[in-house]
Protein backbone atom coordinates (compact mmCIF):
# COMPACT_ATOMS: atom_id res chain seq x y z
CA UNK A 1 0.00 0.00 0.00
CA UNK A 2 1.43 3.02 -1.12
CA UNK A 3 -0.97 5.40 0.37
CA UNK A 4 -0.50 3.94 4.25
CA UNK A 5 3.44 3.01 2.85
CA UNK A 6 3.55 -0.59 4.29
CA UNK A 7 3.77 -4.04 2.93
CA UNK A 8 -0.15 -5.84 1.98
CA UNK A 9 0.10 -9.27 1.57
CA UNK A 10 -1.59 -10.37 -1.49
CA UNK A 11 -1.55 -14.07 -1.45
CA UNK A 12 0.15 -16.33 0.38
CA UNK A 13 1.88 -19.88 -0.97
CA UNK A 14 4.64 -21.82 0.76
CA UNK A 15 6.94 -21.11 -2.42
CA UNK A 16 9.96 -19.20 -3.68
CA UNK A 17 8.54 -16.12 -5.61
CA UNK A 18 12.00 -14.69 -6.62
CA UNK A 19 15.39 -16.05 -7.36
CA UNK A 20 18.64 -15.15 -5.34
CA UNK A 21 20.06 -11.68 -7.39
CA UNK A 22 23.39 -13.22 -8.75
CA UNK A 23 22.84 -11.93 -12.02
CA UNK A 24 21.81 -8.58 -13.12
CA UNK A 25 18.47 -7.77 -14.88
CA UNK A 26 16.45 -11.34 -13.99
CA UNK A 27 12.87 -10.88 -13.69
CA UNK A 28 10.23 -13.59 -12.00
CA UNK A 29 7.40 -10.90 -12.12
CA UNK A 30 5.32 -8.47 -14.62
CA UNK A 31 2.36 -6.51 -14.84
CA UNK A 32 0.20 -7.56 -17.13
CA UNK A 33 -0.05 -4.66 -19.75
CA UNK A 34 -3.32 -2.92 -20.68
CA UNK A 35 -4.67 -3.67 -17.19
CA UNK A 36 -3.45 -1.62 -14.73
CA UNK A 37 -2.19 -2.98 -11.83
CA UNK A 38 -4.93 -6.01 -11.12
CA UNK A 39 -3.10 -8.67 -12.77
CA UNK A 40 0.58 -9.92 -12.53
CA UNK A 41 2.41 -12.43 -14.15
CA UNK A 42 4.72 -14.84 -11.81
CA UNK A 43 6.59 -17.66 -11.46
CA UNK A 44 7.45 -19.26 -8.58
CA UNK A 45 9.60 -22.63 -7.42
CA UNK A 46 8.52 -25.61 -5.31
CA UNK A 47 10.79 -28.66 -4.57
CA UNK A 48 12.81 -27.83 -7.25
CA UNK A 49 10.39 -27.46 -10.29
CA UNK A 50 8.83 -23.64 -11.61
CA UNK A 51 5.61 -22.78 -12.10
CA UNK A 52 3.80 -19.53 -13.97
CA UNK A 53 0.53 -18.09 -13.38
CA UNK A 54 -1.15 -14.61 -13.08
CA UNK A 55 -2.34 -13.59 -9.58
CA UNK A 56 -5.41 -11.40 -9.65
CA UNK A 57 -4.04 -8.72 -6.95
CA UNK A 58 -7.81 -7.57 -6.87
CA UNK A 59 -9.11 -11.02 -5.97
CA UNK A 60 -6.42 -12.31 -4.49
CA UNK A 61 -6.46 -15.20 -6.46
CA UNK A 62 -3.50 -16.89 -8.27
CA UNK A 63 -4.60 -18.87 -11.89
CA UNK A 64 -1.75 -21.46 -12.83
CA UNK A 65 -0.86 -22.52 -16.40
CA UNK A 66 0.61 -25.21 -18.35
CA UNK A 67 3.77 -23.34 -19.96
CA UNK A 68 6.01 -26.76 -20.74
CA UNK A 69 8.95 -25.40 -19.04
CA UNK A 70 10.01 -27.06 -15.80
CA UNK A 71 12.45 -23.98 -15.10
CA UNK A 72 11.57 -20.91 -15.73
CA UNK A 73 14.48 -18.12 -15.39
CA UNK A 74 12.66 -14.60 -16.72
CA UNK A 75 8.85 -13.50 -17.19
CA UNK A 76 8.20 -10.30 -19.39
CA UNK A 77 4.74 -8.81 -20.38
CA UNK A 78 3.84 -7.98 -24.09
CA UNK A 79 0.32 -6.82 -25.55
CA UNK A 80 -1.70 -9.74 -24.33
CA UNK A 81 0.89 -11.75 -23.84
CA UNK A 82 3.89 -12.89 -21.88
CA UNK A 83 7.19 -13.53 -23.15
CA UNK A 84 8.96 -16.79 -21.15
CA UNK A 85 12.79 -17.72 -20.62
CA UNK A 86 12.76 -21.33 -19.91
CA UNK A 87 13.75 -25.08 -20.33
CA UNK A 88 12.61 -28.46 -19.71
CA UNK A 89 14.50 -31.72 -19.49
CA UNK A 90 13.66 -32.12 -23.40
CA UNK A 91 13.49 -28.47 -24.29
CA UNK A 92 16.86 -26.43 -24.16
CA UNK A 93 16.82 -22.67 -22.92
CA UNK A 94 14.30 -21.32 -24.84
CA UNK A 95 12.35 -18.50 -25.29
CA UNK A 96 8.68 -18.91 -26.01
CA UNK A 97 5.16 -16.80 -26.41
CA UNK A 98 2.32 -17.34 -24.28
CA UNK A 99 -0.79 -15.84 -25.43
CA UNK A 100 -2.81 -14.46 -23.00
CA UNK A 101 -7.11 -13.96 -23.25
CA UNK A 102 -7.34 -10.35 -23.58
CA UNK A 103 -8.20 -9.08 -19.99
CA UNK A 104 -8.05 -12.48 -18.42
CA UNK A 105 -5.91 -14.67 -16.79
CA UNK A 106 -6.27 -17.24 -18.95
CA UNK A 107 -3.04 -18.41 -21.46
CA UNK A 108 -4.26 -19.45 -24.50
CA UNK A 109 -1.61 -20.58 -26.22
CA UNK A 110 2.29 -21.25 -26.12
CA UNK A 111 4.93 -21.41 -28.45
CA UNK A 112 8.40 -21.65 -28.83
CA UNK A 113 9.88 -18.27 -30.77
CA UNK A 114 13.66 -18.99 -30.15
CA UNK A 115 15.37 -21.63 -28.93
CA UNK A 116 19.42 -22.10 -27.92
CA UNK A 117 20.00 -24.89 -29.34
CA UNK A 118 17.59 -25.95 -31.85
CA UNK A 119 19.44 -28.75 -33.39
CA UNK A 120 19.10 -30.51 -29.89
CA UNK A 121 15.86 -32.01 -30.44
CA UNK A 122 16.86 -34.35 -33.49
CA UNK A 123 18.96 -36.65 -30.71
CA UNK A 124 15.43 -37.02 -28.42
CA UNK A 125 15.56 -40.21 -28.85
CA UNK A 126 19.27 -40.49 -27.08
CA UNK A 127 18.01 -37.92 -24.20
CA UNK A 128 17.94 -39.53 -20.86
CA UNK A 129 14.70 -37.76 -18.72
CA UNK A 130 15.86 -37.04 -15.22
CA UNK A 131 13.74 -38.77 -12.33
CA UNK A 132 13.54 -36.72 -8.76
CA UNK A 133 14.16 -38.82 -6.17
CA UNK A 134 14.74 -38.21 -2.40
CA UNK A 135 17.09 -39.58 0.02
CA UNK A 136 17.77 -39.53 3.47
CA UNK A 137 20.66 -37.65 4.76
CA UNK A 138 22.66 -38.50 8.17
CA UNK A 139 20.34 -36.32 10.06
CA UNK A 140 17.34 -38.23 11.28
CA UNK A 141 13.66 -37.06 9.44
CA UNK A 142 15.71 -34.85 6.96
CA UNK A 143 15.49 -35.88 3.30
CA UNK A 144 17.63 -33.78 0.60
CA UNK A 145 17.07 -34.36 -3.60
CA UNK A 146 18.77 -34.81 -6.86
CA UNK A 147 18.05 -35.49 -10.10
CA UNK A 148 18.93 -38.64 -11.59
CA UNK A 149 19.44 -39.16 -15.39
CA UNK A 150 19.44 -43.43 -16.62
CA UNK A 151 22.03 -44.65 -19.16
CA UNK A 152 19.79 -44.11 -22.20
CA UNK A 153 20.79 -45.24 -26.12
CA UNK A 154 18.46 -46.49 -28.31
CA UNK A 155 21.32 -48.23 -30.29
CA UNK A 156 22.75 -50.27 -27.15
CA UNK A 157 21.37 -51.84 -24.04
CA UNK A 158 23.30 -53.19 -21.23
CA UNK A 159 22.68 -56.70 -19.91
CA UNK A 160 20.18 -56.98 -17.39
CA UNK A 161 22.56 -58.46 -15.03
CA UNK A 162 25.38 -55.58 -15.14
CA UNK A 163 24.65 -52.12 -13.24
CA UNK A 164 25.97 -48.89 -14.73
CA UNK A 165 28.36 -46.84 -13.20
CA UNK A 166 27.31 -43.67 -11.51
CA UNK A 167 29.17 -39.85 -12.28
CA UNK A 168 27.73 -37.94 -9.59
CA UNK A 169 27.78 -33.94 -9.70
CA UNK A 170 28.53 -31.55 -6.80
CA UNK A 171 26.95 -28.33 -8.16
CA UNK A 172 29.00 -25.04 -7.55
CA UNK A 173 27.94 -22.04 -5.74
CA UNK A 174 27.47 -23.42 -3.15
CA UNK A 175 23.84 -21.51 -2.19
CA UNK A 176 23.06 -22.29 -6.27
CA UNK A 177 21.07 -25.05 -7.80
CA UNK A 178 21.14 -27.94 -10.31
CA UNK A 179 17.82 -27.94 -12.75
CA UNK A 180 16.67 -30.71 -14.30
CA UNK A 181 16.84 -29.50 -17.65
CA UNK A 182 18.21 -30.44 -21.12
CA UNK A 183 22.28 -30.40 -20.62
CA UNK A 184 24.25 -32.09 -23.63
CA UNK A 185 27.13 -32.14 -20.60
CA UNK A 186 24.86 -34.63 -19.00
CA UNK A 187 23.43 -36.69 -21.84
CA UNK A 188 26.86 -37.00 -22.98
CA UNK A 189 27.33 -39.50 -20.21
CA UNK A 190 24.04 -40.64 -20.39
CA UNK A 191 24.34 -41.71 -24.07
CA UNK A 192 27.77 -44.01 -23.26
CA UNK A 193 26.38 -46.15 -20.37
CA UNK A 194 26.73 -43.97 -17.16
CA UNK A 195 24.48 -42.94 -14.78
CA UNK A 196 24.64 -39.53 -13.85
CA UNK A 197 23.10 -37.84 -10.52
CA UNK A 198 22.89 -34.06 -10.02
CA UNK A 199 22.81 -33.15 -6.70
CA UNK A 200 20.70 -30.54 -4.65
CA UNK A 201 22.19 -31.16 -1.30
CA UNK A 202 20.99 -29.07 1.92
CA UNK A 203 21.90 -25.55 1.03
CA UNK A 204 20.82 -25.12 -2.52
CA UNK A 205 18.43 -22.87 -3.93
CA UNK A 206 15.03 -24.21 -4.63
CA UNK A 207 13.70 -25.35 -1.44
CA UNK A 208 13.14 -22.66 0.90
CA UNK A 209 14.51 -20.76 3.35
CA UNK A 210 15.40 -23.34 5.71
CA UNK A 211 16.58 -26.10 3.51
CA UNK A 212 18.89 -23.57 1.93
CA UNK A 213 20.19 -22.35 5.69
CA UNK A 214 21.35 -26.02 6.51
CA UNK A 215 24.61 -25.29 5.18
CA UNK A 216 25.09 -21.90 7.06
CA UNK A 217 28.45 -23.13 9.18
CA UNK A 218 28.35 -26.31 7.65
CA UNK A 219 29.88 -25.81 4.21
CA UNK A 220 32.13 -29.28 3.45
CA UNK A 221 29.95 -30.94 6.03
CA UNK A 222 26.57 -31.49 4.70
CA UNK A 223 27.25 -30.95 0.89
CA UNK A 224 29.61 -34.10 1.58
CA UNK A 225 27.61 -36.07 3.73
CA UNK A 226 24.50 -35.58 1.08
CA UNK A 227 26.75 -36.40 -1.93
CA UNK A 228 27.73 -39.36 -0.28
CA UNK A 229 24.09 -40.10 0.73
CA UNK A 230 22.79 -40.09 -2.05
CA UNK A 231 25.34 -41.99 -4.05
CA UNK A 232 24.54 -45.14 -1.28
CA UNK A 233 21.15 -44.85 -1.66
CA UNK A 234 21.09 -45.13 -5.30
CA UNK A 235 23.30 -48.21 -4.78
CA UNK A 236 21.33 -49.52 -2.38
CA UNK A 237 18.20 -48.83 -4.76
CA UNK A 238 20.22 -51.06 -6.77
CA UNK A 239 20.39 -48.44 -9.93
CA UNK A 240 24.31 -48.16 -10.14
CA UNK A 241 27.77 -50.58 -9.06
CA UNK A 242 28.71 -49.93 -6.01
CA UNK A 243 32.52 -50.06 -7.44
CA UNK A 244 32.10 -47.50 -9.94
CA UNK A 245 31.20 -44.39 -8.09
CA UNK A 246 32.81 -41.13 -9.48
CA UNK A 247 32.12 -37.34 -8.40
CA UNK A 248 32.97 -34.48 -10.15
CA UNK A 249 32.21 -30.64 -9.80
CA UNK A 250 33.44 -27.48 -10.96
CA UNK A 251 34.40 -24.36 -8.88
CA UNK A 252 32.40 -25.05 -5.48
CA UNK A 253 31.43 -28.19 -6.61
CA UNK A 254 35.02 -28.86 -6.91
CA UNK A 255 35.84 -28.46 -3.47
CA UNK A 256 32.78 -30.68 -2.27
CA UNK A 257 34.31 -33.09 -4.76
CA UNK A 258 38.06 -32.75 -3.33
CA UNK A 259 36.64 -32.66 0.39
CA UNK A 260 34.60 -35.79 -0.50
CA UNK A 261 37.31 -37.82 -1.43
CA UNK A 262 39.66 -36.39 1.18
CA UNK A 263 37.42 -37.06 4.23
CA UNK A 264 34.98 -39.94 3.15
CA UNK A 265 35.77 -43.47 0.72
CA UNK A 266 32.59 -43.54 -1.14
CA UNK A 267 33.87 -42.91 -4.39
CA UNK A 268 36.52 -44.74 -6.24
CA UNK A 269 37.81 -41.51 -8.45
CA UNK A 270 36.80 -37.83 -8.59
CA UNK A 271 37.59 -34.68 -11.09
CA UNK A 272 37.75 -31.14 -9.76
CA UNK A 273 37.41 -28.92 -12.47
CA UNK A 274 38.70 -25.52 -11.32
CA UNK A 275 37.91 -26.81 -7.59
CA UNK A 276 38.43 -24.66 -4.25
CA UNK A 277 40.93 -26.99 -2.02
CA UNK A 278 41.96 -23.73 0.21
CA UNK A 279 39.29 -22.34 2.15
CA UNK A 280 41.64 -20.03 3.92
CA UNK A 281 42.78 -18.69 0.33
CA UNK A 282 39.60 -18.46 -1.52
CA UNK A 283 38.47 -16.15 2.11
CA UNK A 284 41.75 -14.07 1.47
CA UNK A 285 41.59 -13.33 -2.59
CA UNK A 286 37.40 -13.76 -3.19
CA UNK A 287 36.05 -11.04 -5.47
CA UNK A 288 34.65 -8.22 -3.66
CA UNK A 289 30.58 -9.64 -4.79
CA UNK A 290 31.30 -12.83 -2.40
CA UNK A 291 32.95 -11.31 0.54
CA UNK A 292 32.25 -12.15 3.55
CA UNK A 293 30.09 -15.03 2.15
CA UNK A 294 32.35 -17.28 3.72
CA UNK A 295 32.27 -16.31 6.74
CA UNK A 296 28.44 -17.72 6.61
CA UNK A 297 28.99 -20.52 5.41
CA UNK A 298 32.60 -21.77 7.43
CA UNK A 299 32.98 -19.88 10.61
CA UNK A 300 35.84 -19.94 12.63
CA UNK A 301 39.37 -20.22 11.55
CA UNK A 302 39.36 -23.72 12.83
CA UNK A 303 36.70 -24.75 10.18
CA UNK A 304 38.44 -22.60 7.47
CA UNK A 305 41.76 -25.10 8.15
CA UNK A 306 39.70 -28.44 9.16
CA UNK A 307 37.79 -28.37 6.28
CA UNK A 308 40.75 -27.45 3.29
CA UNK A 309 41.45 -30.54 1.36
CA UNK A 310 45.09 -29.02 0.82
CA UNK A 311 46.03 -29.28 4.65
CA UNK A 312 45.02 -33.36 4.41
CA UNK A 313 46.53 -34.72 1.22
CA UNK A 314 47.56 -37.62 2.55
CA UNK A 315 44.03 -38.87 3.14
CA UNK A 316 43.82 -39.08 -0.34
CA UNK A 317 43.42 -42.77 -1.68
CA UNK A 318 41.73 -42.98 -5.41
CA UNK A 319 42.61 -41.37 -8.59
CA UNK A 320 42.20 -37.98 -9.47
CA UNK A 321 41.94 -35.69 -12.33
CA UNK A 322 42.45 -31.72 -12.11
CA UNK A 323 41.62 -29.20 -14.67
CA UNK A 324 42.40 -25.71 -14.05
CA UNK A 325 42.76 -22.26 -15.73
CA UNK A 326 46.03 -20.11 -15.31
CA UNK A 327 44.28 -16.55 -15.35
CA UNK A 328 42.06 -18.00 -12.49
CA UNK A 329 41.80 -15.33 -10.05
CA UNK A 330 39.48 -16.94 -8.01
CA UNK A 331 40.76 -20.03 -7.41
CA UNK A 332 44.32 -19.54 -7.99
CA UNK A 333 46.34 -21.95 -9.77
CA UNK A 334 48.96 -23.47 -7.25
CA UNK A 335 45.76 -24.96 -5.23
CA UNK A 336 45.84 -27.28 -7.95
CA UNK A 337 49.37 -27.99 -8.44
CA UNK A 338 49.98 -28.45 -4.77
CA UNK A 339 47.11 -30.97 -4.81
CA UNK A 340 48.69 -32.74 -7.79
CA UNK A 341 52.10 -33.04 -7.02
CA UNK A 342 51.23 -34.60 -3.37
CA UNK A 343 49.42 -37.20 -4.99
CA UNK A 344 51.63 -37.64 -7.40
CA UNK A 345 53.98 -38.12 -4.74
CA UNK A 346 52.32 -40.39 -2.74
CA UNK A 347 51.85 -42.74 -5.76
CA UNK A 348 48.05 -42.54 -7.27
CA UNK A 349 47.15 -41.94 -10.53
CA UNK A 350 46.50 -38.31 -10.86
CA UNK A 351 46.53 -36.29 -14.13
CA UNK A 352 46.60 -32.25 -13.88
CA UNK A 353 45.30 -30.14 -17.04
CA UNK A 354 46.19 -26.81 -16.97
CA UNK A 355 44.61 -24.43 -20.15
CA UNK A 356 46.11 -20.69 -20.81
CA UNK A 357 44.28 -17.65 -20.81
CA UNK A 358 41.35 -19.47 -18.97
CA UNK A 359 39.58 -17.93 -15.85
CA UNK A 360 37.24 -19.09 -13.43
CA UNK A 361 34.57 -20.93 -15.71
CA UNK A 362 35.94 -22.28 -18.93
CA UNK A 363 35.13 -20.33 -22.06
CA UNK A 364 36.58 -21.87 -25.15
CA UNK A 365 34.78 -24.33 -26.97
CA UNK A 366 37.95 -26.85 -27.48
CA UNK A 367 38.62 -26.31 -23.75
CA UNK A 368 35.06 -27.38 -22.62
CA UNK A 369 35.02 -30.48 -24.89
CA UNK A 370 38.53 -31.43 -23.88
CA UNK A 371 37.50 -31.58 -20.41
CA UNK A 372 34.80 -33.70 -20.69
CA UNK A 373 36.62 -36.12 -22.95
CA UNK A 374 39.22 -36.56 -20.94
CA UNK A 375 37.01 -37.43 -17.14
CA UNK A 376 35.58 -39.72 -19.85
CA UNK A 377 38.58 -41.29 -20.38
CA UNK A 378 40.18 -40.91 -17.17
CA UNK A 379 37.04 -42.50 -15.36
CA UNK A 380 37.07 -45.57 -18.38
CA UNK A 381 40.61 -46.87 -17.30
CA UNK A 382 40.82 -46.43 -13.99
CA UNK A 383 37.23 -47.34 -12.66
CA UNK A 384 35.12 -48.21 -15.57
CA UNK A 385 35.97 -51.04 -16.73
CA UNK A 386 35.59 -50.23 -20.66
CA UNK A 387 36.78 -48.52 -23.33
CA UNK A 388 35.40 -45.13 -24.94
CA UNK A 389 33.70 -45.97 -27.87
CA UNK A 390 34.99 -42.48 -29.37
CA UNK A 391 38.40 -41.98 -30.52
CA UNK A 392 39.81 -39.23 -27.74
CA UNK A 393 43.90 -39.65 -26.76
CA UNK A 394 43.93 -39.84 -23.41
CA UNK A 395 46.70 -37.43 -21.70
CA UNK A 396 49.44 -39.17 -19.57
CA UNK A 397 47.97 -40.46 -16.29
CA UNK A 398 51.26 -39.66 -13.63
CA UNK A 399 51.53 -43.41 -11.75
CA UNK A 400 49.86 -45.38 -14.60
CA UNK A 401 51.64 -44.41 -17.93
Amino acid sequence: SEQKNEVVLVYSLDAEFTKPFWVFGTCSYDFIQNNGNNLLACNYRQNGKSYVGILDVAEKSLAVFDVLFTDVNNIISGPDCLYIEGASATYPLSVAKVKLENGKAEAINFSVIWSSSPDSMNYETYFSLPEVIEFPTEISGQNAYAYFYPPSNPRYQASPEEKPPLLLKSHGGPTAESRGILDLNIQYWTSRGWAFVDVNYGGSTGYGRDYRERLLGNWGVVDVNDCCSCARFLVERGMVDGERLCITGRSAGGYTTLASLVFRQTFKAGASVYGVADLISLNADTHKFESHYLSNLVGTEEAFFDRSPINFVDKFSCPVILFQGLDDKVVTPNQAQKIYLALKQKGLPVALVEYEGEGHGFRKAENIKFTLEQQMVFFARLVGNFKVADEICPIKIDNVD
